[in-house]
């Protein structure tokens, strides 16, 4: 299956949205993370922990902008990757979204952590389905 199969569609924001109107974003969208885009391309992400932290460690955040919080050159995959693909990506560069390119680099969606699981999870019910119909002695709990 291709991850653009598991891909939802992304909200994305400007190096220059500020950290309130981010957390508004995410707040409103019930999202954990804004991908940072430039001319639809991503540059960037924030999560919802990257702005707590930034509570922490800022006595004002007035001025603050995704630039200041973001984390830059974010991990991608590309829309064609197999979902065998997905987690191999997301070890390697330690992160749990992924946002979903296209040949020319484009934003087209986004993957995370959640999706991996969900997918697992269908796959393994498809295997136990095999495994349940071909096991002449097995007899399913009612």
């Amino acid at each position: 299956m291709p991850v653009k199969n598991l891909a939802v569609d992304v909200i994305t924001a400007n190096t220059d949205t500020s950290v309130t109107a981010l957390a508004q974003t995410m707040l409103d969208e019930e999202i954990g993370d804004l991908v940072i885009a430039k001319d639809d391309k991503p540059v960037g992400i924030v999560t919802d922990r990257d702005i707590a932290l930034a509570v922490a460690r800022h006595d004002d955040l007035s001025e603050l902008t995704a630039e200041d919080l973001m984390a830059p050159d974010p991990v991608t995959i590309h829309e064609d990757a197999t979902a065998v693909e997905l987690p191999v990506t997301m070890v390697e560069g330690r992160v749990r979204r992924i946002p979903v390119v296209d040949d020319e680099g484009t934003l087209v969606g986004i993957v995370t952590l959640d999706d991996v699981v969900a997918t697992t999870g269908e796959m393994l019910d498809d295997v136990a389905t095999v495994i349940e119909s071909q096991s002449r002695e097995f007899e399913p709990d009612e």
